[in-house]
């Protein structure tokens, strides 16, 4: 399946990488949000590792009503704004919000009812129910890989990037921990290039 549109996977896990689908959050001119249809998600989905380019492809084809795609959609964005509001807090050095807590909580109760055990290779490992022929499943994937997230010992490299109209979110894996920039190319470059115009002016 090729994605509608190509996403830019700079996070290093896909839970921050869905947060930064909603891009420049902080900026004054309002946000851009990069999950504009069922399609995109079932893109980001299948760029990020969650499903397979059959398994999207058979959920796109599914005969399901635009309404309960729709549906879909603004489930995913919800459960995204409650992991973005644990994840900025957390950097903030704020209170996680309750309500935000309870939302993940809520969504990974739902994804859990769709997970059963089987043995490949002579070893339990969890599998998942429906991830082709229930047009939720992105919902159901992209909650545990949140629950997941937050619960890892990799959580405490958590990060945002230097801009602060971008602030998109990544994990520092860097050797001394000094990654400032969601992707260098971008905003690390924008904001070099700032500073090299505000001396000039000066």
């Amino acid at each position: 399946m090729a994605s509608p549109k190509p996403f830019e996977l700079v996070a290093g896990h896909v839970a921050l990488d869905l947060v930064n689908t909603l891009d420049n959050r902080f900026s004054e001119t309002g946000p851009e949000e990069l999950l504009a249809s069922y399609d995109d998600l079932l893109g980001f989905a299948w760029q990020s590792g969650l499903l397979t380019a059959h398994q999207a492809k058979k959920l796109k084809c599914l005969n399901a009503s635009e309404a309960e795609r729709t549906k879909v959609l603004h489930k995913v964005k919800e459960l995204r704004e409650a992991l973005a509001a644990i994840a900025y807090a957390q950097l903030d050095g704020n209170n996680l919000s309750a309500s935000a807590l309870v939302t993940l909580e809520d969504y990974f109760k739902q994804a859990s009812f769709h997970r059963h055990l089987t043995v490949e290779q002579h070893r339990p490992v969890w599998s998942w129910r429906g991830l082709d022929s229930q047009v939720v499943a992105p919902v159901w994937l992209l909650a545990q890989a949140a629950v997941d997230f937050l619960l890892s010992e990799g959580s405490l490299q958590l990060r945002c990037c230097a801009s602060e109209t971008c602030r998109w979110l990544f994990l520092d894996a860097s050797k001394n921990q000094t990654r400032r920039w969601c992707d260098m190319k971008v905003c690390g470059n924008r904001m070099k290039a700032r500073r090299f115009y505000a001396r000039k002016a000066e």
